[in-house]
């Protein structure tokens, strides 16, 4: 294992440490155990909490989209592992202006146990809460059980869309049902070219040949859809499009944001020269693109590979997708 780190044990908590120490002004850490991420400010009395949490090693998912416009609080764990209840609910007292909370994270086992765990347990105390599952990644089931899909790229729109409808002083129903749109208008599939190696095993999370790829694989490296010799570029590409529109057509007239998204060491250059051949082939189809994301928006460690995901919009998610955000690792307005 060649990484730049102390103990591998300390790996995320110093992480966190670093986190903070850089970017004061969107990140602080809370609870006893420190893996609450929050905004420094507190939460603003009268507005709806918006509160994820998962495992390290997706940044700037989960804790870097804490901030003005996205996330109130954050609860995280180790490196692909989920966190814990009390620190699930440490993040949700960190969120409460007394309008609820919105538990938004991706559909994981671990994650929508603690969660829910937390949630009844301060519902008990009387803090109202509502939870939104993001479930885009089109390779983990098919369309008649998209309840099991996981939760993938989708998640950073849910975040950014919701985060802007609570700003608004929506209602906590009316934030929850407005991220759940958000999330549902999300497709997402992914490519991998080589593995991660997640600190605490010292091992890469699954092998591939120099000269191959794994289509779909998620981003913890669950097994994808077929392996087999490179292609280029326009190829995979077009691949991972035609399986995105199968899955969600978008039509003529439509209005769709485009994330091509860098699992963590595919360069900004190849991600736009998938980019280049997305906005062609939409272009054809008659979809205009909105707000186009390319870069660094979730990612699994050092992998390297890339995801698209599709995000259809009407007016309102093209609205709250445009307001006004601010993090370390996006702005918006």
């Amino acid at each position: 294992m060649k990484k730049l780190l102390n103990n591998p044990g300390d790996y995320a908590d110093q992480t966190l440490d670093g986190l903070c120490l850089a970017h004061p002004e969107f990140y602080a850490r809370g609870g006893e155990s420190g893996r609450v991420i929050h905004r420094p400010g507190g939460p603003i009395a009268g507005k709806v909490g918006v509160v994820s949490g998962g495992g390290s090693g997706h940044l700037p998912v989960f804790t870097g989209y804490c901030g003005d416009g996205l996330l109130d609080a954050c609860a995280i764990g180790n490196v692909f592992a989920g966190p814990s209840v009390a620190d699930c609910i440490e993040a949700m007292k960190r969120a409460n202006g007394g309008a609820g909370v919105l538990r938004l994270y991706g559909n994981y086992g671990g994650d929508r146990m603690n969660f829910d765990m937390a949630g009844e347990m301060l519902e008990l105390e009387g803090l109202e809460s509502a939870t939104v599952l993001v479930a885009d990644d089109v390779a983990s089931a098919p369309p008649e059980e998209a309840g099991k899909r996981r939760g993938v790229a989708g998640m950073v729109y849910a975040f950014k869309i919701a985060g802007a409808r609570a700003a608004t002083g929506a209602a906590l129903a009316e934030v929850a049902a407005t991220a759940q749109k958000a999330a549902d208008a999300c497709r997402s599939i992914g490519v991998a070219l080589t593995p991660c190696t997640v600190p605490e095993a010292g091992r890469p999370t699954f092998e591939i040949a120099e000269d191959e790829i794994e289509m779909c694989m998620g981003i913890h490296g669950e097994p994808g859809i077929w392996r087999g010799k490179m292609k280029s570029a326009d190829e995979v590409a077009g691949e991972m499009l035609d399986r995105l529109l199968a899955d969600r057509p978008l039509a003529r007239g439509d209005r769709a944001s485009v994330m091509v998204n860098s699992l963590g060491a595919t360069p900004h250059e190849e991600l736009y020269i998938i980019y280049r051949h997305l906005a062609r082939r939409l272009s054809e189809l008659g979809v205009t693109i909105v707000m186009p994301l390319v870069g660094r928006y979730a990612t699994s460690m050092e992998m390297t590979g890339a995801s698209i995901t599709l995000c259809q919009l009407d007016t309102e998610l093209e609205s709250l997708l445009q307001a006004p955000a601010r993090c370390a690792f996006w702005r918006v307005g």
